[in-house]
């Protein structure tokens, strides 16, 4: 990875790209410090901490703390994967919106962005309705009346928008996804903090602490083997093989040929931890939003308030974390099964091998193969479901512990998927230049 980065810098071009992702990332992350017009400053800072273990704690952490401070990036790029997630939900159950997603073609591509950016503002609209009243609550505005929450929503929602444009230009003239890469630089941005929490247990109060020092070596361990782990299962992948008989193509014979057929199981890869997680903190966020005193919850509205948290604190007893971790574990392993059979349909694929004059050996073509393929397909969906579920599930779990794991292994998920993603793409932008000391 650091000689591909190396070449790249050598190769004018690559490196220009570089160079201008990393100009519109500092921008990002400039923008996570500003701070919304109306906001009392020091109720905002003398609150921070509050923010740390709620149901707000994976768009703080994907925001790179910008929630936290209510900077104008305060909702981060969460409003637009939302949208895309509708959109692709919408191509499941409208025909017509499938078809110009699948053979719509670049103009197709245009018009479903297109879409996706008008519900993102759609739901930033209400995301910013939601986050003003909600610090308004907490006493966090100079001024509470109706032009502070528009000045405020405005500014959420251009905020959400000028992270769109970044996305859009970091994808078209960067290097690497755009969308990825700020969702990359806003949980880097926290490693820094977790380092210092770490740095903090082995000295307290200017003594050494034997305890915390086993304590960080433990942690480095788990994290070095949890990142083994995730670049295990995101390189790893199941090979089905595929041969292709000979057959005429204009004047010429084509001979027979040997491929195959890549299923990964984290072919769904983040996306499944993010529909759980939005699926289990939903009851909590509605609830924050219509009152402003949580505690005073009695009853129902109590029990299901302390269950919906449980995925971002353990201040709510051991019982409902249990619960609420297995409930977590059977969603992703459920959105995973969905999210991956939406985008790969083994009857689609049989299809397309059956008409290209291919088969799988021993495998009839037509409905065996469909059959075939669905039945790989779900075992191994099923071995990266569990992955998923144990890497977002272990955080909670540590919190038991006495530890606030500030850097999680969904963070890590995110950041190991981005970093390999980035250096194939580095590699293969080397390999099309022919970069001699590369292909040496």
């Amino acid at each position: 990875m650091l000689k591909t980065i190396k070449n790249a810098f050598k190769t004018p071009e690559i490196r220009k790209k570089m160079l201008y992702t990393l100009l519109l990332l500092v921008i990002f992350r400039l923008g996570c410090y500003i701070t919304v017009p109306g906001v009392d400053i020091v109720s905002l800072e003398s609150s921070m901490e509050s923010y740390s273990n709620t149901v707000t704690g994976l768009i703080n952490m994907i925001s790179g703390g910008a929630f936290s401070r209510l900077s104008i990036f305060a909702m981060s790029i969460t409003p637009y994967i939302t949208a895309s997630i509708v959109i692709q939900l919408l191509g499941i159950i409208i025909p017509p919106l499938r078809k110009l997603t699948m053979e719509g073609g670049e103009e197709g591509r245009k018009k479903v962005d297109r879409y996706t950016k008008l519900i993102t503002l759609a739901l930033a609209l209400v995301e910013g309705l939601g986050i003003y009243l909600s610090y308004r609550s907490s006493g966090l505005f100079v001024d509470e009346n109706i032009l502070t929450g528009v000045v405020v929503v405005v500014a959420l929602m251009a905020g959400t928008s000028l992270l769109m444009w970044l996305g859009d230009k970091i994808t078209s003239k960067g290097i690497g996804n755009g969308i990825s890469m700020l969702i990359f630089a806003g949980i880097v941005s926290s490693l820094p903090s977790a380092v210092v929490a770490i740095a903090s247990n082995i000295v307290v109060d200017g003594a050494f602490s034997t305890t915390g020092l086993l304590t960080a070596i433990g942690i480095l361990i788990g994290v070095l083997v949890l990142i083994i782990g995730v670049v295990f299962v995101q390189l790893s992948e199941r090979r089905i093989p595929v041969q292709y008989s000979k057959k005429v193509v204009g004047r010429r014979m084509v001979g027979a040929q040997n491929t195959h057929i890549p299923i990964k199981p984290a072919m769904a890869s983040v996306m499944p931890i993010i529909f759980a997680s939005s699926f289990m903190t939903f009851p909590a966020m509605i609830i924050q939003l219509f009152v402003s005193d949580v505690g005073s919850l009695t009853g129902f509205l109590k029990v299901l308030y302390n269950f919906s948290i449980a995925t971002s604190s353990s201040d709510v007893g051991w019982q409902y974390t249990i619960i609420n971790a297995i409930v977590y574990l059977l969603l992703i392993v459920g959105f995973t099964y969905f999210y991956t059979y939406a985008t790969f349909n083994p009857a689609e694929v049989a299809n397309n091998i059956k008409q290209n004059g291919g088969f799988i050996p021993g495998i009839r073509a037509g409905k065996p193969t469909a059959d075939y393929l669905s039945s790989v397909l779900s075992k191994v969906i099923l071995f990266g479901g569990l992955f998923l579920a144990v890497i977002a599930i272990l955080p909670m779990l540590i919190r038991f512990t006495g530890f606030n794991t500030a850097f999680g292994g969904t963070s890590i998920l995110i950041v190991v998927g981005v970093a390999i993603e980035l250096g194939q793409q580095l590699q293969s932008q080397l390999v099309m230049r022919h970069y001699k000391g590369f292909l040496e």
